[in-house]
């Protein structure tokens, strides 16, 4: 997987301003870093919003339609619209409602709308950043395709080296006549033009099948592993018998649901919460775990079951929604951003979450040393399993 790189010195803080024609804005990250190289926008988004403003400036009195806005540097620029933000991260939508107050703007010009809803209404701009995976981006232009007017201007952005042949083929198979820019910055611009009048099929939800453990499992477009059970994933299930007993589980960073199911199926009786940033994740969740359960009359009601799209943990602190065992199968990259920050949150957001003596189990890939950052943390951490490239570790929270 490819590292964003930078050439910005070790320990120089993050810029935070951004300079475009419709003007300069400060603008941060979710979860907040320090380092150098994250900043909130990346070329692309410059070249979208002044490509919008140089060419196009009647269209900004129009609504405007923008597609995976990563922490609302699109929606910012384009403040003075009115727009729709559509996306399948929960964390970039608290983001631009960061953004927005931070520049004492009016946040409702800018409807910020789920993946897992589809926008009403025609728009003649349409601006998309370009996501991490052609799956997410094909489901997303099949649904977009009845929105778009026939004259509409439709650009995307990416950086260079994120667009491929396999990219602007969906383009042109979807929507119609497409072509790119020139490389500015090591960003480069899609153009495309509806001409392609043949209704849009999406492929998704996938539902896969898992003998080994007798499981169904949704997959919406924008899940991780679609088309099988990723052996990460395998491998901690194979665990959780081993699991302490709890009152409260939760399974964070959800994804389909997995870890939650058999959890749920080894303590019935635990209160689940299955949560994640993706909404495509928990509606896949929740729609495998209906699968997996609800034709299951000998089964708790699935009143003892809560789903919930937010910014790592559930968005309620309270001692009545902290767990006793959470489980997570942590990601190591931000759209295409690699690195441990967001697992680093996850595991200092753990902490906070759990009950004294609750514990904190953790799959990942034994490169990634989590268990040095579980004894910064809990001050504690053992292993449960591991194999050649995997390690199942668990931290407990101590009075």
């Amino acid at each position: 997987m490819e590292q964003t790189t930078s050439n910005t010195q070790p320990g120089k803080k993050p810029e935070i301003r951004f300079n475009v024609t419709s003007g300069h804005f400060n603008l941060q990250r979710l979860p907040a870093s320090d380092k150098g190289d994250l900043r909130a926008w990346d070329a692309a988004d410059e070249l979208i919003l002044n490509e919008v403003f140089d060419k196009h400036p009647e269209r900004v009195h129009k609504p405007v339609l923008i597609l995976n806005d990563s922490f609302g540097a699109l929606a910012v620029g384009l403040h003075q619209s009115q727009i729709v933000s559509w996306s399948d991260s929960y964390v970039a939508h608290q983001a631009t409602l960061i953004n927005f107050k931070a520049n004492r703007l009016d946040v409702t010009h800018c409807k910020l709308l789920p993946s897992t809803e589809t926008p009403e209404g025609k728009y003649s701009l349409v601006l998309i950043k370009i996501p991490k995976t052609l799956s997410l981006l094909e489901e997303q232009l099949c649904q977009l395709k009845p929105t778009i007017e026939d004259n509409a201007v439709i650009i995307a952005g990416g950086m260079s080296r994120h667009i491929h042949r396999s990219t602007l083929n969906l383009f042109e198979t979807i929507i119609g006549t497409t072509h790119t820019s020139r490389a500015t910055k090591k960003a480069r611009l899609i153009f495309s033009q509806v001409t392609q009048q043949t209704p849009c099929q999406s492929p998704y939800p996938k539902t896969i099948r898992s003998k080994q453990f007798d499981l169904s499992l949704v997959n919406h477009a924008n899940v991780f592993s679609k088309d099988q059970l990723d052996i990460g994933t395998r491998f901690m299930m194979k665990q959780l018998d081993k699991c302490p007993r709890a009152n409260k589980i939760m399974d964070l960073g959800c994804g389909n649901g997995a870890l939650g199911i058999i959890a749920h199926r080894l303590q019935p009786e635990a209160q689940l919460y299955f949560t994640d940033e993706s909404y495509m994740a928990v509606k896949s969740a929740k729609e495998s775990y209906q699968l997996n359960f609800c034709d299951h009359s000998d089964h708790p009601a699935s009143g003892n079951v809560n789903f919930e799209a937010a910014n790592i943990l559930i968005s309620s602190h309270s001692e009545d929604h902290k767990a006793d065992l959470i489980l997570c199968n942590p990601p190591f990259h931000q759209a295409h951003t690699i690195g441990d920050h967001i697992a680093w949150q996850m595991f200092k957001q753990s902490l906070k979450a759990l009950n004294n003596d609750g514990e904190l189990w953790v799959i990942g890939n034994r490169h990634l040393a989590y268990h040095i950052k579980l004894k910064k943390l809990f001050g504690n951490c053992k292993t449960i399993a591991s194999n050649n490239k995997f390690v199942v570790l668990a931290a407990r929270k101590r009075a």
